[in-house]
């Protein structure tokens, strides 16, 4: 709803103009990065989730802000200490997280999902940062102390990693953006893209989705066009499937539901077919460059048990986890946990009642927390991803009808 686009074309947040909302953004995270480095190092305790620090941009400039040529805004830092633990724990340097999100014009993402939030990329591709809202980014500030537990126990999770929350005040309106891990890399053609939540009610991508340059499909689409599911090596397959067991929990506990696994396919032989073919679309820039940050890839993910440093750390594997398909082509997966943001309130529980009464209720994608995240994870374990046999034996050839060809 807060969407727009104005006379010149350009789109609008809350009738601010999206260079506007860029600008800010860089000159607030700026700011409040710097003055954080100031400060020294210590533990997280339990206020620091619930500070919020907030500093004027004047146009014409202020003792403690540059001049710009924007209108007044005044810019806010949610948890910034507790954020700034965040950060270290996956990796990120402040000077790193400053120079990607800030020395280059952050890159405003096309694709916006139904949700109409603006997305925008930051040009190595590390960061993406989404306007939530309202609710949302009050739901996330009360997730804090939880997440912070649970990152401790558990670094390697597929659930967003947030690196930050902030508001922009501008024109009276407070615009509030989440800054988190970018799942697909722009320099990698992604073949194929799935939004999934176990759920088989109205969950096929709409005409107007299919006719997009990138849609993204949904459940059953993807029961349709890969049936067999993806196969994955057995170690892969264990470390993902016990990895989406326990971030599934911490969802549970959060009351936290309608949450969907994006699956994007890259397909290496096909990849290699189109430069062939000199029809490289998206591939014709020569080998896209790995993303740097820790823990920010797909494999680093979901590699809490499975071999590092082993077979799978190759050059070729651009932080993708490596699949097949049923047709024995190679494949890089690129998954996360996406919109986390949703609480089971009252107003989910009445769309469950009255749809159950209309539909079959197990179906129905809204429903309460625990079943919902038994059957995400059911759905993603046996339906999406499969284990590579490790020595099918004759009698297993003859009854899966076609034998999935081994990694070599």
């Amino acid at each position: 709803g807060h969407r727009g686009v104005d006379s010149t074309g350009e789109t609008t947040y809350k009738k601010t103009t999206s260079s506007a909302l860029k600008g800010a953004i860089q000159l607030g995270i700026t700011h409040t990065v710097g003055s954080l480095s100031t400060k020294p190092e210590r533990d997280v305790l339990m206020q620091d989730f619930y500070v919020v620090e907030s500093i004027f941009f004047p146009s014409e400039g202020s003792n403690l802000t540059p001049a710009h040529h924007y209108n007044d805004f005044r810019f806010k830092t949610y948890a910034p200490v507790a954020f700034r633990y965040f950060r270290e724990l996956f990796g990120i340097r402040p000077d790193d997280y400053l120079y990607s999100l800030c020395s280059e014009p952050l890159i405003e993402l096309s694709n916006s999902g139904a949700s109409g939030s603006l997305f925008y990329v930051s040009s190595d591709d590390e960061f993406i940062i989404k306007t939530v809202q309202h609710k949302e980014a009050e739901f996330l500030q009360k997730l804090l102390p939880g997440y912070y537990m649970n990152l401790n126990q558990n670094p390697r999770t597929l659930l967003p990693k947030f690196y930050g929350l902030y508001c922009v005040q501008a024109g009276g309106k407070n615009i509030r953006i989440v800054v988190m891990n970018n799942l697909l890399p722009r320099s990698v053609r992604m073949h194929l893209k799935y939004d999934l939540k176990g759920s088989t009610y109205k969950r096929r991508a709409s005409q107007k989705e299919r006719e997009k340059v990138f849609p993204t499909f949904k459940d059953l689409d993807f029961m349709q066009d890969i049936p067999d599911g993806l196969f994955l090596d057995s170690d892969t397959y264990n470390a993902l499937c016990k990895t989406l067991q326990r971030d599934c929990l911490v969802l549970q506990s959060f009351k936290i539901m309608d949450y969907s696994l994006l699956v994007a396919i890259h397909n290496l032989d096909q990849a290699q077919r189109e430069r062939v073919a000199g029809n490289a679309g998206g591939d014709g820039r020569g080998r896209p460059a790995a993303q740097r940050a820790l823990y920010s890839t797909a494999m680093e993910s979901i590699q809490g048990e499975a071999r590092r440093g082993g077979t799978f750390e190759t050059d070729d594997q651009m932080g993708g986890i490596p699949a097949r398909n049923s047709r024995g082509e190679r494949l890089l997966l690129y998954i996360g946990i996406i919109d986390v943001l949703q609480s089971y309130r009252f107003v989910k529980k009445l769309e469950h009642s009255w749809k159950a009464l209309v539909h079959d209720g197990d179906t129905v994608s809204v429903h309460r927390p625990s079943f919902y995240a038994e059957r995400f994870q059911h759905f993603m374990c046996h339906t999406v991803f499969r284990k590579i046999p490790l020595k099918p034996s004759p009698s297993k050839k003859s009854r899966s009808g076609s034998a999935v060809p081994r990694r070599s």
